[in-house]
């Protein structure tokens, strides 16, 4: 099998997305960068919490598939882009996680309310609507990501990046997270917002915070 372990860790990723509450059955995907410059992608259509290595789709840099059964996620269009502009970017998790749909569905970003946004930036921008699976959705996506590790997709769900699928994940469970402390402080009050000048000493603390290796499972703490 082309890439197993590359492949294997990408299916680890889409269940542990589920088991974290990130994405429900179906729902969102993951794809992540091989050494060779193709990719290993999650398939349309099918039950994340049952995913094996052997599921996992390889494409080339032009959505072809190299290696596979199963027919690849419909959102490799924006995959590919993030890919493409973003040299830095090893992995991609896509989720369609509650707090931080919700304030996809509002059109806001997501503001630094904690530390721990420090992860995917000083904030989650939000990029406009476009429709799942087309490349207007991935034109859209990449100027609202910019350098930074997640953005929110209008009425859609959020896009995590990072230098490994552990980073990648990390990253979506830290604005799922913060989404969910925001939700909450605004509805019974108004939410004091870090400046960016913390941010930016909490990202940089960030940078060689834990290190974690690939294929690790990661969870989202502080300290």
């Amino acid at each position: 099998m082309l890439h197993e372990l590359v492949r294997r860790e990408v299916a680890e990723t889409a269940r542990q997305m589920v088991l974290r509450g990130l994405a429900r059955q179906t729902s969102g995907n993951v794809s992540a960068r091989a050494d060779d410059g193709l990719f290993a992608v999650t398939p349309t259509g099918t039950d994340h919490a049952r995913l094996t290595a052997a599921d996992i789709v390889v494409l080339s840099a032009d959505a072809q598939v190299v290696d596979g059964l199963r027919a690849p996620t419909s959102e490799v269009p924006m995959h590919l882009s993030v890919y493409r502009e973003r040299e830095d970017v090893a992995a991609i998790v896509h989720t369609h996680s509650d707090f931080a749909t919700t304030f996809a569905v509002l059109g806001e970003e997501i503001p630094a309310v904690h530390y721990v946004l420090g992860f995917a930036g000083a904030r989650v921008r939000c990029a406009p609507y476009a429709t799942y699976g087309t490349k207007d959705l991935a034109a859209n996506c990449l100027p609202a990501l910019g350098g930074n590790n997640a953005v929110l997709l209008a009425n859609h769900g959020v896009l995590a990046v990072g230098r490994s699928l552990v980073e990648a994940l990390t990253v979506a469970e830290s604005v799922e997270v913060v989404a969910g402390l925001y939700y909450r402080a605004r509805s019974i009050g108004t939410p004091q917002v870090l400046s960016d000048e913390e941010m930016a000493r909490v990202m940089e603390a960030f940078s060689t915070y834990g290190q974690p290796t690939r294929g690790a499972v990661a969870t989202v703490e502080g300290g």
